[in-house]
């Protein structure tokens, strides 16, 4: 599905789609026909309905999944793990995007005994983790079988984890990369500060204090407290209260 967002070319990811959602032979019969027909492909009004209720149907196991997201670190890789048995490449490919910070996304199916490995960015390459394994795929999509060791790191060591927050969606002045700075929170209540010092220097403050560590970009910042801290986007009210607080003594 990533591909076919890089190009543009959704048209092309709903053909794949259908050929999932009718039989084989009915789609070949109906593209042939068509092509034959018409000098422009197009869906049908029975086809657009079957793929809009699909994708309705992806959005909603989407959602659900996604509050199911835990964080662990493996192997010097951050993964984001949860349990699913269908719609791998788009639940990948959404929970990718939502949380960039995560290196990949793997996708347990423990009634298949597989494990998928998902990847948005270019500087992985979950073919050499599912290799880790005895498995292997393509450099943003692979799997393996869920070995005794892919069983351990996957599932034993993530399932007393806590759930990733999402970040709230209506959100008017708290948002990434404000020119104001922008606050997160975690589960220990506590809140950090990211702002920009200069022109490529951002800045964090957790608990008033300034940290050593400083970022050249607002990415770099928000991937260290999400990997380190586990925090999400404070809402509206609780950061407009510590921007009044923080431009008043700063």
């Amino acid at each position: 599905m990533l591909y076919w967002e890089k190009n543009n070319n959704l048209a092309a990811q709903r053909l794949n789609a259908l050929f999932y959602l009718i039989s084989f032979d009915e789609f070949v019969e109906k593209m042939v026909t068509r092509l034959k027909a018409n000098d422009h492909f197009f869906f049908d009004e029975l086809e657009v309905q079957i793929l809009d209720m699909e994708e309705k149907k992806i959005d909603r196991y989407i959602r659900r999944k996604r509050r199911e997201l835990v964080q662990k670190e493996i192997d010097g890789l951050y993964a984001g793990v949860v349990y699913a048995e269908q719609y791998h490449s788009e639940l990948g490919n959404e929970l990718g995007k939502e949380y960039p910070h995560l290196d990949y996304i793997a996708i347990v199916n423990i009634g298949g005994k597989k494990l998928g490995f998902r990847t948005i960015h270019d500087h992985v390459d979950v073919s050499k983790v599912a290799g880790t394994y005895g498995g292997g795929g393509h450099v943003k999509a692979s799997g393996c079988n869920l070995t005794d060791k892919a069983y351990q790191n996957y599932c034993l060591d993530t399932f007393a984890l806590e759930p990733l927050r999402e970040d709230p969606k209506k959100n008017e002045y708290n948002k990434k990369d404000s020119p104001l700075g922008t606050l997160f929170e975690n589960k220990q209540d506590e809140v950090f500060f990211l702002y920009q010092v200069s022109r490529n220097q951002w800045a964090i403050n957790q608990k008033k204090t300034k940290l050593q560590q400083t970022f050249s970009t607002f990415m770099q910042g928000e991937i260290f407290l999400r990997r380190n801290y586990g925090v999400w986007l404070a809402r509206d009210d609780k950061y407009i209260r510590y921007v009044m607080d923080f431009v008043k003594h700063k």
